[in-house]
């Protein structure tokens, strides 16, 4: 096999994902004027349902010419052996290894954020304005872009240091040390993120006593279930629309809601979507989703380290001298069709999870505030209720709002 024909199955493999992911948004919205299931058929009249389908069409069309736009770019900034100069450009910054990795990522990362701004800015300042859901200034849209570029920039030009520093220590057994790191991190961020990642961007304050906060401690008190870290978080400062998710483990186990999803639903509805999250949690989902993704990343780095210091993989790149850099982004390249097998795989688990989650809520709770309350949250938002099934097959971590509503109305 010879460089010019890997370069070329990189290539191919671009134009792949961007064809079929271009053939599923069309399946995804021929299915925009489908008639609603008769099960939500309720759910809008014909004013709010023309709106509903006018945003799913403005949001297609963004994404679309976005990845359009990004084809493009990537296929010229190959073409024109882009990677090779931006090595060398890197090379001339600084000597070491660690630098000129770092450079070399930091440079695409930048340039990345800056071309993807105006996609950004414009989905919410245009289309989430224009259907009434934007609650974010400009101001704060530049400050959160500017730390989110910070945070990535810190916490990543650390780890990827740090992952350098393995790969130059111990070679290819680089893989082990960094998957027991990056698995480290992953556990720890998912112990503490509600504590060290969210006040970086939101204010939490913990639920005030009343009528919900004792119906959800009553409803925890009845399934032995400790639940004292009750949140709620300001999403309405960007958004109107509404959430609510659970994190931690043991002890540093909370739920969280927006206070949007306060104003939106009646209190016996939030306990019904807490009663869900509950439920991810009492079947061990959180657990399994983390060892499953914990293998996944196994899997990753072990066919990295195979191809990473392939001398042919960075001439495909037309870079002559093998680098770590080099190698990790021709390996990414490569590595697409096997990400796609495994967001099938982990999609799929979570769809399941999902109507697990829902039969908890139903038999320790309610299935008919569950369903009012996911109907309401649906239509605030606008979602789309005919999604084409190869698209959520491909795509969705949860089931469509019709096909999650008949499953919880078995066995009422």
């Amino acid at each position: 096999m010879t460089p010019q024909l890997i370069f070329y199955f990189i290539l191919g493999i671009i134009c792949f994902n961007f064809l079929l992911e271009t053939f599923l948004d069309y399946l995804n919205f021929s299915r925009f004027d489908t008639q609603i299931p008769p099960e939500i058929g309720q759910l809008y009249d014909d004013e709010e349902y023309y709106k509903s389908q006018n945003y799913k069409k403005d949001k297609f069309k963004l994404r679309l010419f976005q990845s359009a736009f990004s084809f493009i770019l990537i296929v010229l900034f190959l073409s024109f052996e882009g990677f090779e100069k931006l090595d060398t450009l890197a090379k001339q910054i600084f000597d070491s290894s660690i630098g000129i990795s770092l450079v070399f990522f930091g440079i695409l990362f930048f340039a990345s954020e800056i071309l993807s701004l105006p996609f950004s800015y414009y989905s919410t300042f245009v289309i989430e304005e224009k259907y009434g859901f934007n609650t974010s200034t400009k101001a704060l849209f530049w400050i959160d872009q500017l730390k989110s570029m910070l945070l990535t920039v810190i916490v990543g030009g650390i780890v990827l240091g740090l992952i350098i520093l393995f790969y130059q220590v111990v070679g290819r057994d680089f893989w082990w040390y960094t998957w027991i790191f990056i698995t480290a991190i992953s556990i720890f961020t998912n112990m503490f993120y509600a504590k060290l990642i969210v006040p970086i961007f939101n204010t939490q304050s913990p639920l005030e006593e009343g009528a919900l906060r004792s119906k959800i401690e009553g409803y925890a008190t009845r399934l032995n279930f400790e639940l004292k870290n009750i949140f709620v978080i300001d999403g309405s400062k960007r958004s109107k629309k509404a959430n609510a998710y659970f994190s931690g483990f043991g002890k540093e186990k909370r739920i969280t809601l927006f206070d949007t999803l306060l104003d939106d639903l009646e209190d016996d509805e939030i306990v019904a979507v807490l009663a869900h999250e509950v439920g991810h949690y009492k079947k061990n989902h959180i657990l399994i989703n983390l060892l499953v993704s914990t293998l996944f990343l196994g899997l990753t780095l072990w066919l990295l380290s195979l191809f990473v210091s392939e001398p042919i993989l960075a001439q495909a790149l037309g870079v002559e001298e093998v680098s770590f850099h080099i190698g990790l982004v021709a390996f990414s390249f490569l590595y697409a069709p096997i990400s796609l097998i495994t967001g099938l795989v982990t999609n799929f688990l979570s769809r399941k999870f999902e109507y697990q989650a829902d039969d908890f809520a139903k038999t320790t709770f309610s299935s008919v505030f569950l369903i009012d309350a996911l109907k309401k949250l649906s239509k605030k938002s606008l979602s789309n209720l005919t999604p084409h099934p190869a698209y959520v097959f491909f795509h969705y971590s949860h089931p469509p709002l019709s096909k999650r509503i008949k499953n919880l109305e078995n066995n009422l």
